[in-house]
Formats: structure tokens, sequence, C-alpha cells
């Protein structure tokens, strides 16, 4: 008898502390607010963070803010005693001094930057001179054994400058038996196209500009030229980058092409082919770049709440604060203020990390809110991190990032970029049927976006990494209106000084709804003992056992 007595007191209680945890939880969940999210994004996507640019006042400005932030909602200093994390950099401007010269053909053309080609130098070089540079044309610039295609296969590009397309074979022939058919593995983004022509020995490399292979239209390759440039600081110069890099717009393409009886469709089509061999062009380029270089340090902004068991063990949120600060005017206005890029991802971040404050059972692992510098820059401040992480990357539990979060309203879906990489869909499944919505891909997991932000540094050390907004059914005005929206924002602000807060316009429920989610997926993981997989199929499987 006293056994049972025992018994369903030990049962009563664990009831009562299950019930008053789910109790905490909600109250905290629903804590997560408009208000909140409507403020943070009015202050980072003011003109007087000035574009939030590193290396500017503009740094200096956001990152004091986070960290105050992160004081003011109870996170501990992630670094030590220090919110910041100084990432070395190096700031490279470069300006092309002359129209960019092609000779070759019995006619000579002259290219005028950055309009029909955005170039710059890598290199940590003050001048750079190329002249009468041989070009060879290598396909799609692809070295992927598992694939079984290498498109430099029987040429040489040493000392020469290689022209290629964008994207994968895949997106251009429907085949799902090449690549990943229509989705974007990483061989075709800009990165790594950059990254094989060097292991090639090549001078140079140019990307013929295709808007659906790019995800974008030219105007963004356009204005990140005219831009300084942030790369990881290399005590070498980086030697084993190409001496120039960047993109030919399709126009441009075509008239050159053609001007060697050549069809660029055509060319492309045939690029495609399994077998398909790169080939010398009758063409040589020749330019002239001064790069202005800047030495110095950008800064992470991170905090923690430490876990109440096991505090090495961790869960990220990520969401960058960085943008393009002052550049060119564009219909009266020179600061581009990044208020989707990515103000609202950051306060969809402080939004979560205040629901975790408000606990009053803080959970097993640790919670770590991620501010990365230099996302713009090929996401060098969370390559920073993930490379010295304050704790363990092995215990690390999952990345969940966000970017570029449209201020449209209540969603029915939540579309997962990288849709069936890891076991954190099932995660995203269980909380997305609390709110009564579904689970989507990306419909345009052709522009790599899985590749474009904070959370594929993560995936590179083996993390397990989500990055899940509604995006695609609006509850309101359907799927045709939320993708109107998208294309204009991608058309008409991406990388824009258009990129403004507009209050009158905006209905935050949608990120609130996608705060409340993300929150909820981090809460199961921070109190539970597992740690998330890999699926089999994934390219990232291989790195976490």
């Amino acid at each position: 008898m006293k056994k049972s007595i025992l018994f369903l007191t030990v049962i009563i209680s664990l009831l009562i502390i299950s019930c008053n945890n789910n109790s905490d939880f909600i109250k905290a969940r629903d804590s997560i607010n408009i208000s909140d999210l409507e403020r943070c994004v009015r202050a980072l996507g003011s003109d007087s963070f000035m574009g939030r640019a590193p290396f500017t006042k503009g740094e200096d400005i956001t990152v004091n803010y986070l960290a105050e932030q992160l004081a003011e909602i109870g996170f501990e200093p992630a670094f030590g005693d220090s919110y910041f994390q100084d990432v070395p950099m190096v700031k490279i401007s470069s300006n092309v001094l002359n129209p960019v010269r092609f000779s070759g053909t019995g006619r000579e053309f002259k290219y005028s930057t950055p309009d029909q080609l955005a170039v710059i130098s890598p290199r940590t070089t003050t001048w750079i001179d190329i002249e009468n540079s041989d070009m060879v044309f290598a396909g799609f610039g692809i070295v992927a054994p598992e694939y079984g295609w290498n498109d430099y296969e029987g040429i040489d590009v040493r000392g020469k400058t290689v022209v290629v397309f964008i994207n994968d074979p895949g997106l251009y022939t429907g085949d799902t038996t090449l690549f990943k058919g229509t989705e974007m593995t990483y061989y075709g983004r800009w990165t790594y196209k950059y990254e094989e022509a060097a292991r090639q020995g090549a001078t140079g490399i140019l990307i013929i500009h295709e808007t659906k292979g790019a995800g974008y239209s030219y105007t963004v390759p356009r204005n990140s030229s005219v831009s300084p440039n942030l790369f990881p600081r290399s005590a070498d110069g980086d030697p084993s980058k190409c001496l120039f890099t960047g993109w030919i717009s399709a126009e441009s393409a075509d008239e050159l092409f053609s001007s060697m009886g050549m069809n660029v469709s055509l060319l492309r089509k045939d690029a495609c082919k399994k077998g398909f061999r790169g080939f010398p062009l009758d063409l040589k380029i020749s330019l002239n770049i001064k790069n202005e270089i800047e030495y110095s340090t950008s800064k992470n902004v991170a905090g923690i709440l430490k876990g109440s068991e096991r505090p090495e063990e961790n869960i990220v949120y990520t969401a960058h604060w960085d943008h393009f600060g002052i550049g060119e005017k564009e219909n009266g206005d020179s600061i581009f203020n990044g208020a989707v890029d990515n103000g609202t991802s950051m306060a969809w971040e402080l939004s979560i990390g205040k629901a975790f404050a408000a606990l009053r059972n803080r959970p097993a692992r640790s919670i770590v809110l991620l501010f990365p510098t230099a996302e713009e820059q090929g996401l060098a401040g969370s390559l920073y991190y993930a490379e010295n992480p304050p704790l363990p990357v092995e215990k690390t539990v999952a990345c969940l990032n966000n970017d570029l979060l449209l201020p449209m309203g209540r969603m029915k879906d939540v579309m997962i970029t990288g849709y069936g990489q890891s076991e954190l869909d099932d995660y995203v499944k269980r909380a997305a049927a609390e709110q009564d919505r579904y689970i989507t891909g990306d419909p345009d997991s052709h522009t790599g976006m899985y590749f474009r932000s904070d959370h594929f540094s993560f995936a590179k050390k083996g993390v397990p990494s989500l990055f899940a907004r509604g995006n695609t059914n609006s509850r309101e005005f359907g799927k045709e209106w939320a993708s109107k929206m998208v294309k204009d924002y991608i058309d008409n602000k991406y990388h824009r000084t258009s990129d403004n807060y507009e209050p009158e316009k905006w209905n935050f429920e949608g990120i609130r709804e996608d705060a409340q989610l993300a929150f909820t997926i981090g809460y199961q993981l921070a109190t539970s003992n597992s740690f998330p997989k890999w699926k089999s199929g994934s390219e990232f499987a291989k790195l976490r056992k």
C-alpha cells in the first residue's frame, strides 16, 4: 500500500512539473509580440544606422545597439566578458581604371564597368594589370567527381581567364539525374566557381549572368562590385585567389560570343551534356584595376543564456547584421537601409531570445544569439565564428537562421530552404502543425539560398542547420499574391536603397508566428538529450555521424 501511495505521489509530482513547464513554455512563447518586432526594425532600418556597413560608423552604431538589446533581455556576453568577437578582415575597394578591352576576333570591344562588366580583385595587391590574357570557355566551371562531371578536363587554364555559366546543368535541362535537377548544389554558386577557377590556376574568371540561374538581376553583382568588398584577412595576400573575378552581363556576353560565331543559349545547352569539353576562345582580355586596401576588424555580436544542466551543449540562432552602407544614389537615396535584409530577421532573433529569457525554468542546454558580420561578403563573420566558437562546435546541436523575412502577414506555409537535408524538418512539421501550417520546399531552390546565408557556415562544420519561414501562401491573399510580393522585393528592393521600413504597408503577424515557431523548435531541442542528424542523402551527412 505504501509503495502504491509513493508511486502515485511521484506520478502526480511529475505531472505537476510537466504542467508547470508547459505553462511556462506557452507563456514565454506567447510573449513574442509585434510591438517589439516593429520597434527593432524601425531602429535597425533607419537612416541613423547608416546602412550598417562593416568598417564604418554604421557598424559601431549597430553592434552597440545589438549588445544593449542582448543585455536588456537578459543574455550574458558570449565571448568571455564581451558581446563582441573581433573578425580580422581586409576591405578592398576595386577601381577599374579604363574600359575592359576584348580583342582577337578581328575587332576590339570596350566594355564599361560596372554596367557591362562587374569586376573586382580579391587580392591584397594595389595594382592589377592584365594584358592580353587568353580566354577559355569552361562550361559551368564545375569539378564534381560524385556526379561524374569535370568541366576543366582536357583544358589548361593556368594563367588564363575563364568564362563560365552560373548554376548547375540540371536547372536548364529539367533532368533530375543531373546533379539535383533544378535544385542548386553548391557547385552552382558563384563562390564555388571562383574557388574552382583559382584551384585550376586561372588568372581571372567571368560568370555569364542569367537571371534565373543567379536568382537575381544583374543589378546585384553590379552594385556589389562598386561597393567595398570584405574578405577574411590572410597573411600571404591570398595567392590562392584569382587576380580578378566578376560577372559579364547577358547582353555583353551575347555580343562577344556572336562575334566568334557562337550563340550563348545554344552553347549553354551543349554545356549541359555529359562529356562536354571546354575550349579556348579567340579572345584576349585586358584590364587595369587599382585596389584601395584597408586592414581592420569587424565584429560578430553574440549573447548566451546558459543551460541549467549541460551548458556546453547549445542551440545557435543567427541573423546577420551587416548591409551595404552608403553608396550610389538611386531615386535620391544613397543609404542601403536593409530593413528586410536583414532588419526583420534581427528582430525575429531578439524576440526569440527575449522569450527564452522569460522562462522561469531555464532549459538544460544553452541558447546562443549570434549576429554575424559580413554575411553580404561571403558569410565571413559566421565562418569565423564556426572556426572560433565560444562553445565547442561538436556540442552545437543545431543552427536556426533567418534572412529576408518579408512582413506579408500570416502565412499558411512554412517554407524550408534546404528541405530534406536534416531531421530538423521533423521538428518544423510538428511545430507548424500546431499553427495550422504546412511544410513546403523552396519553389526557387534553383537560386541556391541554402548556400547564401549564415546557417551554411555551420552546415559546413557538420551542424544540422535550418532556414525556414512563411513565404509562399498568404492566409489572406493566397499563393499568387505572395509570389508577387516576393518577386517585387527581389526585383525592386533586394540590395537596393529602396529596402526601407514601410510601416503603412507592413504586417508583422507572420514574422511573429515565425518567431514563435523557431522558439518552439529551439525549446524542444534545448530541453532534450537528442542531437538531430543529417539525412542520408545530404552532402553534409558525412560531417557528423
